[in-house]
């Protein structure tokens, strides 16, 4: 048994989201959202560069020695699966280790609105969910995959670095692939599944001006396309795709944007009421004639108040979503409070009166 399967096993028992092992400090556990140290020593750096050896392919280990940092699942003997990150810091190596459930989590499991079952439905365009590091990107995509896999018979290709949730193919063919395995680059991974016949793409990310203008082109040509922005909101997302683009294609861009782009779906991770686990609450826009015609406009900037008044179509603000979750007591208020874009509208439901901007008193 590697020997870092027993921080692993141990972080498992507690019911934590990632473990952390960095040099100069002890094994360190994400649980619901905050970093706690393990009871253990402080890891030096050539003992932690041993455990890391230990699970690394030759592949891996190579590219590490040379420079990159790296990106890999693992499975531990008792079965765990992660997503594991290994790199290089000021005092020696890093390595942060993110649980994947073996079972894919349905979109009614997660807690997640209909909406999102309805965008499955398209048969063409693109999809993004988008949020910080860490806010449950990939198990909704996961979800999502899983709802086309058990209803409609299609062929799905599945590009991811690397490869989290494994799907057991129902009544749709999912075929995973993975970067640095299977393919060099997202956008060659697009390429190549064109000539795949397929019917859905998921790309892991949309990281760079290639790989959106790819992604682009597959929506437009038949395909439904979801993929991942590190952006936090619809309008920031909207912006960075049109930004990532060469000017020259700004109005095609803008045009692909108002007639294909089906959805944005930005997401936290807020914590429960008992502090024991975290729920997802979703920002979602859905294009309408309004919407694009914003874009086509360049005034992203009005599109909080569409989202706020597009309720009939599936639409809402995050912070819309914060309250209606925070009155059906699914989420701690003091941990809303945090993710709010209009926090006075949350301050009466606060109960750690700290968190509260501090009045100054006349002299």
């Amino acid at each position: 048994m590697a020997r870092i399967d027993a921080f692993l096993k141990l972080g498992l028992a507690q019911g934590c989201s990632d473990v952390h092992l960095a040099v100069g400090v002890p094994p360190m556990l994400r649980m619901h959202g905050d970093l706690m140290p393990i009871k253990f020593r402080e890891l030096g750096d050539q003992e932690l560069e041993a455990y890391v050896n230990e699970i690394l392919s030759a592949s891996l280990r190579d590219r590490f020695l040379g420079g990159h940092d790296i990106d890999f699942s693992y499975v531990s003997e008792d079965g765990g699966r992660f997503r594991v990150n290994v790199f290089r810091k000021d005092t020696g190596i890093g390595a942060t280790f993110r649980f994947i459930p073996n079972e894919v989590p349905s979109l009614e499991k997660l807690g997640l609105p209909e909406t999102l079952a309805r965008f499955c439905d398209h048969h063409q365009g693109m999809v993004l969910v988008t949020g910080s590091t860490g806010t449950g990107k990939s198990t909704t995509l996961a979800a999502m995959i899983d709802y086309l896999n058990n209803t409609r018979s299609t062929n799905i290709i599945s590009l991811e670095d690397p490869i989290e949730f494994v799907h057991e193919s129902r009544r749709a063919q999912v075929i995973q692939r993975e970067l640095g395995t299977h393919l060099h680059s997202f956008a060659d991974g697009i390429r190549a599944s064109l000539r795949e016949d397929p019917d859905v793409i998921l790309v892991g990310e949309l990281r760079d001006a290639e790989t959106i203008s790819m992604a682009m082109t597959a929506a437009e040509t038949g395909h439904l396309v979801l993929g991942t922005l590190h952006t936090t909101g619809a309008a920031k997302t909207i912006d960075r795709v049109i930004d990532a683009l060469p000017g020259d294609m700004r109005e095609q861009t803008k045009s692909f944007l108002a007639q294909g782009l089906n959805a944005v779906i930005t997401q936290n991770l807020v914590k429960t009421p008992d502090g024991r686990a975290r729920r997802a609450c979703l920002e979602i826009m859905v294009m309408t004639r309004a919407i694009g015609k914003l874009i086509m406009t360049d005034r992203t900037h009005q599109l909080p108040a569409q989202l706020q008044t597009g309720k009939e179509y599936g639409m809402q603000t995050m912070d819309q979503a914060l309250m209606d979750a925070i009155v059906a007591k699914q989420i701690d208020p003091d941990d809303a409070y945090r993710f709010a874009t209009d926090k006075a509208a949350f301050q009466k439901h606060v109960t750690d009166t700290s968190l509260l901007p501090k009045i100054e008193l006349a002299g």
